[in-house]
């Protein structure tokens, strides 16, 4: 049986470049970057236990980490305008990971 998966935004403020580079391409193997600092991942309750456990280990005392869960009602409030995704519906869509031929 497949586990829910669930929509979290995940929002950093790294004070050091390089360890902010090594969260940036941690993040971007979770989810989608929405602005440099800001992540929308859609996550198993696991997955995400495994990403946080892999956040732990790369921030230090003087960064800031910020992850929301969004619950279906948050999601149908939420409204993007930027230039790709300028369609609010396109958080409660989400695309194949696989194609079966």
């Amino acid at each position: 049986m497949a586990e829910d998966r669930m929509w979290f935004l995940v929002c950093y403020d790294i004070r050091e470049p390089k360890r902010w580079r090594r969260i940036f391409r941690l993040l971007k193997g979770y989810g989608h970057s929405l602005q440099y600092s800001i992540f929308r991942c859609r996550l198993t309750r696991r997955t995400m236990s495994r990403l946080h456990w892999e956040l732990e280990q790369l921030l230090e005392a003087e960064d800031s980490l910020f992850i929301a869960g969004l619950c279906s009602s948050c999601l149908a409030k939420i409204v993007v305008r930027s230039g790709a995704e300028a369609d609010d519906g396109e958080w409660a869509r989400e695309e194949p990971r696989f194609r079966i031929l």
